[in-house]
């Protein structure tokens, strides 16, 4: 056994085990590290590191381990001549179990040849397995038997990164004499001349290795953060939760629809994987302004809710008029009424208050149409009196005449702004922050959902043409997603039928992006999101060719 640490030993020699010279060896270094460097697929940057080692080694196979939770894990192994090419799955794992750093007492686990230099930092020569008593190679034998092969030479090389933590190890076994056929199974010891070179392919593989996984730690922090965004809304409203988790899914549903098109506007789409990326970082991301908005405002169930549902004290004054009526009721007694015609002026009066009551209940109830009928009766009620040792007062203050008197939904001009604007913050959010070049356009697809093709829309008034095909599509499953939503408290869910009845108007009349809306129908995709997210109540038949014609 020979045991080396890392040097700087500039190569002096040709390398004759590679058969290559100095300069075809630094060449061939060069250009491995190059591939390492560009290489951002994970297996493929593993494949990368051990074929690219076995060739400088000109080993007939290798074995690559990764450090993971005190162990090496196996990775991959490759041999020529048994013509193996396997990675670490679960049926490889069985026959290769990770290797455990250290012995049940504790101490380091300094048997095994790759554990050894994985603790040591160390790179290991042996020149025959079967001829060395420094490690255990019991493992390497029972392969061998398995197998028919004959194990003989190995090197050993940790995989240290820029701050000389070991990553992982790299074995190769039985190196082949230069300018040997492939066919061959001799085999001779790897000499040192070779371990410069392969010590500086193992860190340059580290630090690729590293840098892959730093990256991915980042992303991996980043998609926390929008998780934890999503989930700092739905604290304050579960409903608009849920809608954070939906409208992602129905936008890249119809983004996967178009990549599918092959003729027409969208024939020429396609997205790469950073843009997938780049699409599901703005679905995450596309309501997140939401977290300044007011939470009475955000979950108003009914047109007089702010903290409170402010209905109670109507009705609490309507009561103190109860008792006005049946105090009068008393009084006309007491000054000579007759009993029977003041009690029935009493019923006619508690009767009419009932009714009131009954009437303000309802009015409180955001729906789809209030007519002028009904928004003239609120004035006469809001001028009925009341008092409490004061002054009288109208049953009903201005402001709670103007909620009361809303004709759709809950919410008055003044809530509804505060709603828009949730998206002017959520674009100011996300331009502020220093996204990376891939995810240059994520504030442009996230703010874009409120905008119609028209331009009417807010906040920015843009038309179709000013929009990417992102973010129109954005503003299709925005919609779509809130006519069918059945977890919102302020108004009941719509049909399939229903919703895309809606919907179809809004593409004639310049709302919705006609093509996209086309493809969102003729795909399917509209019954399979209400396969996964509606009532089966809500799932109705849809006349399609209407819509389309």
């Amino acid at each position: 056994m020979t045991a080396i640490s890392n040097r700087q030993d500039p190569i002096e020699a040709p390398l004759s085990q590679s058969g290559a010279t100095d300069s075809e060896a630094l060449k061939q270094l060069i250009d491995l590290g190059l591939a390492l460097s560009a290489e951002h697929d994970h297996a493929r940057l593993l494949e990368r590191i051990l074929l690219g080692a076995k060739h400088l080694t000109k080993a007939d196979g290798g074995t690559l381990y990764l450090l993971s939770d005190n162990h090496l894990q196996f990775r991959l192994i490759y041999n020529d001549s048994l013509k193996i090419a396997l990675n670490g799955d679960d049926q490889c794992t069985a026959s290769f179990p990770p290797l455990p750093l250290h012995l049940d007492d504790g101490g380091a686990n300094h048997n095994n040849l790759a554990t050894y230099v994985a603790l040591t930092g160390k790179s290991v020569t042996i020149a025959d397995a079967y001829g060395d008593i420094s490690f255990d190679f019991s493992g390497i034998r029972a392969f061998d038997a398995r197998t028919g092969y004959r194990s003989k030479s190995l090197l050993a090389v940790p995989l240290k990164n820029n701050k000389h933590e070991v990553l992982g190890v790299l074995q190769l076994i039985n190196a082949r004499p230069a300018r040997t056929s492939p066919e061959t199974t001799d085999c001779i010891a790897f000499n040192d001349e070779i371990l410069p070179l392969i010590n500086a392919l193992a860190s340059q593989a580290a630090i690729a290795l590293d840098n892959q996984r730093l990256l991915q730690e980042q992303r991996e922090l980043f998609d926390a953060f929008i998780t934890m965004m999503a989930q700092a809304i739905d604290a304050k409203s579960p409903y608009t939760g849920g809608h954070c988790e939906r409208v992602p899914v129905l936008t890249e549903m119809l983004a996967q629809a178009a990549c599918y098109e092959s003729e027409g506007p969208l024939a020429d789409f396609s997205l790469t994987a950073e843009q997938w990326y780049e699409l599901r970082v703005a679905g995450g991301l596309h309501d997140v302004g939401k977290v300044t908005t007011p939470v009475h405002i955000l979950d108003k169930a009914t047109k007089l809710e702010k903290i409170h549902d402010r209905i109670h004290e109507v009705k609490t004054r309507l009561e103190l008029l109860r008792r006005d009526a049946e105090i009068a009721c008393l009084k006309a007694q007491l000054a000579g009424t007759s009993r029977e015609l003041a009690e029935a002026e009493c019923d006619a009066r508690l009767t009419e208050l009932d009714s009131m009551s009954a009437f303000l209940a309802k009015a409180n109830i955001g729906g789809e149409f209030m007519a002028d009928a009904d928004i003239e009766r609120l004035r006469q009620i809001a001028n009925e009196s009341w008092s409490l040792q004061a002054a009288p007062q109208p049953l009903l203050e201005e402001e709670e005449l103007e909620n009361l008197s809303i004709r759709r939904g809950t919410l008055n001009a003044a809530d509804r702004k505060i709603v828009n604007d949730h998206i002017v913050h959520t674009i100011r959010m996300l331009e502020t922050l220093p996204f990376p070049k891939h995810l240059r356009n994520v504030a442009e697809i996230a703010g874009g959902h409120h905008e119609k093709m028209d331009g009417t829309g807010y906040p920015k008034g843009l038309k179709r043409h000013e929009m990417s095909w992102l973010a129109r599509m954005m503003g299709i499953a925005d919609i779509f997603e809130a006519l069918t939503a059945c977890d919102r408290p302020y108004k009941a869910p719509k049909t399939l039928s229903e919703s895309i009845g809606i919907m179809a108007e809004m593409k004639r009349t310049g709302h919705i992006d006609p093509d996209l809306f086309d493809l969102f129908l003729r795909s399917g995709i509209y019954r399979r999101y209400a396969e996964r997210f509606l009532e089966p109540c809500q799932i109705d038949a849809v006349d399609i060719a209407a819509c389309l014609a």
